[in-house]
């Protein structure tokens, strides 16, 4: 059982960071905090804290990033939910014991140099799940 601490941010694909960006800021009043470029994974992320979590704004970088099979097939919207865990390396190897479905054998490297893992949208009731433990927990 992964052991979850907090809901860390709210993952939303956008085909445009830079409208999507203009949507929370302009409109809503939610400033960006954090704009990192993960180019192994094809994407652009922002970040836009509120409150005691973040919204973050995924946006492809090319045609064969993570997330554009996600945009061809609905559009821009909801992506996952991440939650906070000490250490989502055991936790993966606790959830794979239980014969829980993830997306990858391992967790990897994600923004803001966390690690993180995702729980299949299959075995979470259709909504993707990521696990994230940040370089803190980790050193």
């Amino acid at each position: 059982m992964a052991q979850v601490r907090a809901l860390d941010h709210i993952a939303i694909v956008t085909p445009d960071l830079e409208e999507g960006l203009a949507f929370y800021e302009k409109t809503l009043g939610i400033q960006c905090s954090h704009i990192e470029e993960l180019a192994d994974r094809g994407i652009k992320v922002a970040f836009l804290p509120i409150g005691d979590t973040r919204i973050e704004l995924i946006a492809p970088l090319h045609d064969k990033s993570e997330v554009s099979g996600f945009l061809q097939k609905r559009g821009g919207g909801l992506h996952h939910l991440a939650f906070r865990v000490d250490d989502v390396d055991a936790d993966v190897e606790a959830l794979k014991g239980e014969g829980v479905r993830l997306t990858s054998e391992a967790a990897a490297p994600g923004a803001h140099d966390c690690r993180v893992a995702f729980i299949h949208p299959k075995a979470s009731l259709g909504t993707l799940i990521e696990l994230s433990t940040p370089p803190s927990a980790t050193e």
